[in-house]
């Protein structure tokens, strides 16, 4: 079992920067394709990020292309998701998850942190 605790959510303004942590504890962090999924209000969960247990892949959906960035440090055992020119439409929980298999679909994750409040103001 994996345990996985977000943070660095908050209020901030439109155009503006978020830094998501995503820690973990219990098994070796490594191996998992670690990902980023978001949940607004009244919406299904949608992905938004996924990284490889090397870190050295990377898959994005396209309304985030060019403006989040997901990164790793495996020493640490963390994940991380850099968000840049934050749109009103951003506003979500964001969840972090791990799976065993490089994919798009929540279905895919087997281990979910409760989820950190992002909203942006216009």
């Amino acid at each position: 079992q994996v345990q996985l605790v977000e943070s660095g959510g908050g209020l901030v303004q439109a155009g503006g920067s978020l830094r998501l942590s995503c820690a973990t504890s219990g098994r070796t962090f490594s191996p998992y394709v670690m990902g980023w999924f978001r949940q607004a209000p009244g919406k299904e969960r949608e992905f938004v990020a996924a990284i490889s247990g090397s870190g050295g892949n990377t898959d994005y959906a396209d309304s985030v292309k060019g403006r989040f960035t997901i990164s790793r440090d495996n020493a640490k055992n963390t994940v991380y998701l850099q968000m840049n020119s934050l749109k009103p439409e951003d506003t979500a929980v964001y969840y972090c998850a791990a799976g065993y298999f490089w994919s798009q679909n929540k279905r895919n994750y087997d281990h979910w942190g409760q989820g950190t409040q992002v909203t942006v103001s216009s």
